[in-house]
């Protein structure tokens, strides 16, 4: 598996950046607190309860990061469950097409670098 540097670990130390897991609140745990079968039902007591240990780790930023770095579908990763995970993906994407259609307007380059000018091509 291949993960990359995220920006926000980016600025921290080559150690901190690194080994990130090791000052895990949730290390050492069962982790199937952390994978519940289901959000409902007696699931929705795991996720609270993952939830509550999240919530004092040093490292909840950085975890949270990873998972959405790496597309973690399962579990609760950072403090977040998966809906929530999901809802931010969807929200950070239509956040960057609003951006990209601003500058799309303004005639400027888009994050992925086209810039506004639609080319039209004619058939003949």
């Amino acid at each position: 598996m291949v993960v990359t540097q995220l920006p926000g670990q980016r600025a921290a130390p080559d150690e901190e950046r690194r080994d990130w897991w090791q000052l895990a609140a949730c290390r050492g745990m069962d982790p199937e607190l952390f994978f519940p079968v289901a959000a409902q039902g007696p699931g929705v007591g795991e996720i609270a309860r993952a939830k509550a240990v999240c919530a004092g780790c040093r490292v909840r930023r950085q975890c949270l990061q990873y998972a959405l770095a790496t597309h973690q579908m399962h579990g609760v990763w950072g403090g977040t469950a998966e809906d929530e995970r999901q809802l931010q993906v969807r929200r950070d994407r239509e956040q960057r097409q609003l951006r990209n259609r601003a500058r799309t307007a303004r005639g400027e380059a888009s994050e992925n670098g086209t810039r506004g000018r639609v080319s039209r091509i004619r058939s003949v």
